[in-house]
């Protein structure tokens, strides 16, 4: 059953790689890159030619989960007379990439990068994703740099992005970010990323976006044991994502104003879902007042309450519907992502995201005053249904590999007995639904002889753990 829940995981053991081998056969995943690719990654490392414009003065830096090698953005925030400037570098991925050539052919065939519990499948060699591409710190690398002005308010005034040389000076983690916030000792760019980013988010709310929270956990292994717990999300992550979101709406713009490019799109949801998802909130004892709009609601959500995490995720219903729009000449009717409440594009992830390289080619043109490059017209029709195609197979992947983990932190468990909450039931057969256990962070099937009480608190059984097969299973 999936958990729609997004894992990361401090440790590894040949249970969890034995299980993640079987899902990458059984589901025909990339694999090793070939020989020809890998060659022409390391010649275009060793080869790349950085831009005229030379932007290393400006104190970029990279705010990203510890660890992380394949950096895609640098920022630097600067406070102006009229408001704020945001240097956003990304990562210029085309720089590396011939179109047409191997490594152009492979990313097209794997489409994004796959995230497995402590393994990645990336979408470019890492020669070029964790290092030659990437911004580490204190490496000049060739960038998209973006320039966006914002007045006071942090409403968009100005859009320019520029093929660059940069540097990054430093490389934070969420968690060292948001403890210098809190200690008072942030340096300048992260403490304006705190006032933008809170700019942002009302702007957001003001057009009616919502950023979902989804619960985040933590897979931990010791001694063959698994064990999960959740991870409440800083605030300096939501500022973090505000400006790639800002990036996302300025490359939007552009596209539209130019008519050519690619936006990522969502259908405003249907009413009918908002009512169901009404009827989850009662069940749940959560209160939603007749007046408050869904995105109202979703802010007033507290990601630490169990019964609110499984709202939370009981929301994810209401992003069905998402995919990209081409276009080249004629704008498309379907333009908005309704839950950021604009016209929107993924650009900031070229390193782990295949469109998003189309999308910065186009944007770099349009500002520039010069023809799209032709490789970038050409393919544009296609990629939606590659995209799409990537997209899907991502959703499998993280679905088995929930499974995986939670019949391991479940493993030897039978026939113990937990609390937990009932957090949805099937239309068809009432007796079936999810029990989210908060005991051990998992989210799993349930059954019951009679209709399951949707929202309540109950004692189940653990009927069945079962690595192998990836199944987990409670029963009333």
């Amino acid at each position: 059953m999936p958990s729609n829940l997004v894992y990361r995981v401090r440790a590894s053991s040949p249970q969890l790689q034995e299980g993640l081998a079987r899902i990458a056969d059984e589901q025909h995943l990339p694999g090793e890159f070939p020989p020809d690719v890998l060659a022409a990654a390391e010649h275009a490392a060793a080869s790349v030619t950085l831009p005229e414009l030379d932007r290393t003065d400006l104190p970029l830096l990279t705010i990203d989960p510890a660890g992380s090698m394949d950096l895609d953005q640098a920022m630097c925030l600067q406070r102006d007379a009229d408001g704020f400037v945001v240097h956003y570098a990304i990562a210029d991925v085309a720089a590396f990439v011939e179109p047409g050539g191997p490594i152009d052919v492979e990313a097209h065939h794997r489409g994004e990068t796959l995230y497995g519990a402590d393994t990645r499948i990336p979408l470019h060699p890492p020669v070029l994703s964790e290092n030659a591409a990437s911004l580490l710190p204190d490496q000049e690398r060739p960038a998209l740099l973006w320039t966006i002005r914002l007045d006071p308010d942090g409403a968009i005034t100005d859009i320019h992005v520029e093929r660059a040389r940069v540097r990054s000076t430093a490389r934070w983690s969420y968690v060292d970010a948001q403890a210098s916030l809190d200690g008072g000792t942030a340096p300048e760019v992260i403490a304006l990323l705190a006032e933008v980013g809170r700019l942002r988010e009302k702007r957001e709310a003001a057009r009616g976006g919502v950023s979902l929270a989804l619960p985040e956990q933590e897979v931990e292994e010791q001694d063959g044991s698994f064990s999960l717990g959740f991870r409440e999300q800083l605030p300096v992550e939501g500022w973090n994502a505000q400006i790639s979101l800002l990036t996302g709406m300025a490359a939007a713009r552009l596209m539209v104003d130019g008519k050519v490019g690619m936006l990522r799109t969502l259908p405003p949801p249907d009413p009918r879902d908002v009512v169901r998802l009404r009827r989850v909130a009662q069940a749940l004892r959560i209160d939603w007042p007749e007046g408050l709009d869904y995105p109202g609601f979703v802010r007033g959500l507290d990601p630490r309450a169990p019964a609110h995490q499984a709202m939370t995720v009981a929301c994810t219903r209401l992003l069905r519907g998402s995919g990209y729009t081409a276009f080249d000449g004629e704008l498309p009717e379907q333009r908005e992502q309704s839950a950021i409440g604009a016209e929107y594009a993924h650009a900031t992830a070229p390193l782990r995201r295949l469109g998003d390289r189309y999308v910065g080619e186009v944007c770099v043109a349009l500002c520039a005053g010069r023809p799209v490059p032709d490789w970038v017209t050409t393919a544009l029709p296609g990629l939606p249904k590659i995209l799409a195609g990537s997209a899907q197979r991502a959703h499998t992947y993280e679905r088995a590999v929930a499974d995986l983990v939670e019949a391991g932190v479940l493993a030897g468990r039978v026939g113990e007995t937990f609390d937990g909450v009932v957090t949805s039931v099937e239309d068809k057969d009432p007796t079936r639904g999810v029990l989210m256990v908060g005991e051990v962070g998992v989210e799993a099937p349930v059954t019951a002889a009679s209709d399951l009480p949707l929202g309540h608190d109950v004692t189940a059984t653990l009927a069945v753990a079962d690595l192998a097969t990836r199944k987990v299973e409670f029963r009333l």
